[in-house]
C-alpha cells in the first residue's frame, strides 16, 4: 500500500507581548480604522527579550509537538526549519534546535521560501516520509519578523508579528495525509518584496545600514495584485485537479497576510467564511508561522478525514497550495 505523509501532532508558540493598533498609533501616522479595513489586523505578538531569536520560539513549538505525540527527541529523524529570520547567517537554525532539544539521531536544515515556506517545507518533508527511509519528520515554521521591520515605516510595521508553529509528519497507510501539491516560483517579484542588503549582492556596510536597507521593503499594491490572483488561482486549481467541490473541502488554511486576499481566495473556491481559518486579527502576518499556527488554533475543530486546502503567497515570488486529508482523531 502507498505511504502518505500525515500530520500527527501540532504545536505552537506566541510571545506574550501584544503590539496593538492603539500602540502603533503612537509610533507612526496611522489609525486602528486604517489598519483594520486594509488588513484585518488588530494586534500582533512581539518577541521582546534580548538575545532571543526565532529558535527560542521554534523550540517551544517543537516541544509541544513531542509532548502531544508522547515521543522523545531521539525519535526524530529530520528537522526542517522554515524561516526568513534565522538566528544568524551560515549557522543553520535547525541544527541549533536539534542540539538544544537532544535530537541526537536527526539531521536538519533551514528552508527559505518567504511566506510560502511552510508549504515548501511540508512538501519536502513529505518526500522523506514517502521514500520509506524516514519515520518522523519535524517541520518547524516561524519568524521573528520584528527583527527585520522598520517601526517608522507605516506600510510594513502594521502588518507583521512574531510566532512559530510546528508539525510532525509520519507515515500513513489509510490514505490520509498529503494528497497533492502545487508549488510555484517567479523571480519577477524580487523587486517588490525584499530586504535589499545583507546578502552577497549588497553586503552589509555603513551605507546600507544608514539607508535602512536591512529592513523589509514592500510595494504593497504590486504584491497585493500578484497575491490575490495567484493564491486564488492555485487553490482553485488543486480543487479541480482532485475533483473537489466546495462541499468536499472542510477547511481552507490560508496564509494570514491580508484579510482581503484570504476572502478573495475563499470566494474563488466557493467557500463560506465558516470554512476559513482566520487569526490574522490577533497575530498579524507571522510569515512562515501563519499556516501551522492556524492548525494550532483550530485543531480541536478538525476531524479525522477532513479535506484541508493550504494556500500561501510569499516574496520572491513563491506561492502554492496543498491538499491534505487530516489524520488526527479530535478525541
Amino acid at each position: 500500500m502507498a505511504i502518505n505523509a500525515a500530520i500527527t501532532a501540532v504545536g505552537g508558540y506566541l510571545p506574550e507581548y501584544r503590539l496593538t493598533n492603539a500602540v502603533l498609533e503612537t509610533m507612526v501616522d496611522t489609525s486602528d480604522e486604517w489598519i483594520t479595513t486594509r488588513t484585518g489586523i488588530k494586534e500582533r505578538r512581539i518577541l521582546r527579550e534580548k538575545g532571543k531569536g526565532v529558535s527560542s520560539m521554534g523550540i517551544k513549538a517543537a516541544q509541544e509537538v513531542l509532548d502531544k505525540r508522547g515521543i522523545g527527541p531521539e525519535e526524530i529523524d529530520v528537522v526542517i526549519f522554515c524561516t526568513v529570520t534565522p538566528d544568524m547567517p551560515v549557522a543553520n537554525t535547525a541544527s541549533y534546535v536539534i542540539s538544544e532539544m537532544g535530537m541526537n539521531n536527526a539531521f536538519g536544515f533551514d528552508l527559505q521560501a518567504a511566506c510560502s515556506g511552510f508549504l515548501f517545507g511540508l512538501t519536502t518533508g513529505s518526500q522523506y516520509i514517502e521514500s520509506g527511509r524516514f519515520k518522523k519528520v519535524l517541520i518547524v515554521s516561524g519568524d521573528k519578523m520584528s527583527s527585520i521591520i522598520d517601526y517608522s515605516d507605516r506600510t510594513t510595521c502594521v502588518i507583521f508579528g512574531d510566532g512559530c508553529g510546528a508539525v510532525l509528519l509520519e507515515p500513513n497507510e489509510e490514505g490520509l495525509g498529503v494528497q497533492d501539491t502545487i508549488l510555484r516560483s517567479d523571480g519577477v517579484g524580487r523587486q517588490y518584496l525584499n530586504i535589499k542588503a545583507g546578502g552577497s549582492q549588497y553586503p552589509p556596510s555603513k551605507e546600507t545600514v544608514e539607508l535602512g536597507q536591512h529592513f523589509v521593503h514592500q510595494e504593497g499594491q504590486q504584491v497585493f495584485k500578484f497575491a490575490v490572483t495567484n493564491m486564488a488561482e492555485v487553490s482553485a486549481r488543486i480543487m479541480e485537479r482532485n475533483n473537489l467541490s466546495s462541499d468536499d473541502v472542510a477547511w481552507l488554511v490560508p496564509h494570514q497576510a491580508n484579510k482581503r486576499i484570504i476572502d478573495a481566495t475563499a470566494k474563488r473556491m466557493g467557500l463560506s467564511s465558516e470554512k476559513v481559518m482566520l487569526n490574522i486579527d490577533r497575530y498579524g502576518n507571522t510569515t512562515n508561522g501563519t499556516l501551522p499556527l492556524c492548525l494550532w488554533d483550530y485543531e480541536k475543530q478538525l476531524k479525522k478525514g477532513d479535506n484541508l486546502v493550504f494556500a500561501a503567497f510569499g516574496g520572491g515570488f513563491t506561492w502554492g497550495a496543498i491538499y491534505l486529508k487530516w489524520a488526527i482523531d479530535a478525541k
